[in-house]
């Protein structure tokens, strides 16, 4: 059973769904509201521990309800927190979600997030460069990113990252990078390019590393040739943490042995499923269930 650590985001999401997706200065009737755990950090968390890998969580929570709830959802999950540290003046992060149309909108409040200091990291760098891989993204401060993946990268630890909400990235971050996830959308941010020539030629000088998921269209990436992974064809409830899904399911796979190529399929196959029900977290599968899709 592999180790992953993740250090990043804890937040409560509040869910809306309709069936019509507002316009600008629109107001429409909705089907459903929820609140539920969530936050990018605490989503891969989640999914690395329904798939078996011993998963432990860095990143702050507010003192309050938000808080409290991320902690026992963690627990029923079996995430580990000891480097969780909760944060008396400053709320846990909230996103608000809408799902319409097949999709999802996101807006996020970073809250108890951006609290996490080089300071924290420090203090539980003997957790952090214990694991087989560590888990980034970028709803928390960008100089903890970079200062989390270049710690790792002189500690020989591989890092994966989830560059999300998309920024441009800085050269130092990209070499210290393992592997990098970027949809189809966030890879012309990171970078700085547009064409579809500009981004193919930027995966053929980082092979093995920019792997892109583009939903429907399935994943890419270069290993000698630009190679594709078709997506599954399932019914589509929700895609909120599709793309968490697919992040905790690669440090997953590969933690566990598998080769770059099988990790790929099996965290696509993981993400499509989690397309399925209802949610991030509770949509993620576990093996199981994995194993029973065909």
């Amino acid at each position: 059973m592999g180790k992953i650590v993740v250090v990043g985001s804890i937040n409560a999401d509040m869910v809306f769904t309709s069936s019509i997706r507002p316009k600008a200065g629109e107001t429409v009737l909705g089907e459903s509201f929820s609140i539920i755990p969530g936050g990018k950090g605490a989503n891969q968390a989640v999914a690395a521990s329904k798939l078996g890998a011993e998963s432990f969580m860095v990143g702050c929570v507010g003192k309050d309800s938000n808080g409290e709830f991320s902690i026992d959802n963690f627990n029923k999950y079996n995430v580990n927190t000891d480097c969780v540290e909760v944060i008396s003046d400053v709320p846990t992060g909230v996103a608000n979600i809408v799902v319409a149309e097949e999709d999802n909108s996101i807006i996020v409040i970073p809250g108890s997030n951006y609290k996490i200091t080089k300071a924290m990291i420090d203090k539980h760098k003997e957790v952090i460069l214990s694991a087989d891989i560590v888990l980034l993204q970028l709803e928390i401060p960008i100089e903890i990113v970079e200062y989390t993946a270049e710690l790792c990268k002189k500690n020989n630890v591989k890092v994966l990252l989830n560059p999300a909400p998309a920024k441009r990235l800085s050269e130092s971050l990209i070499e210290n990078s393992t592997y990098i996830t970027p949809n189809e959308h966030e890879i012309k941010i990171i970078l700085g390019k547009k064409s579809e020539d500009e981004i193919e030629a930027l995966l053929k000088q980082y092979p093995n590393k920019i792997i892109v998921t583009m939903g429907s269209e399935g994943v890419k990436y270069f290993d000698e040739e630009i190679k594709t992974f078709p997506a599954f064809k399932i019914d589509v409830v929700d895609t909120t943490g599709a793309g968490d899904t697919f992040c905790g399911s690669l440090a997953t796979a590969l933690v566990n042995g598998k080769m770059l190529p099988d990790a790929i399929s099996f965290a696509n196959k993981a993400a499509a499923l989690s397309t399925t029900k209802l949610g991030a977290q509770s949509g993620m599968p576990t093996i199981e269930e994995l194993n029973n899709l065909k």
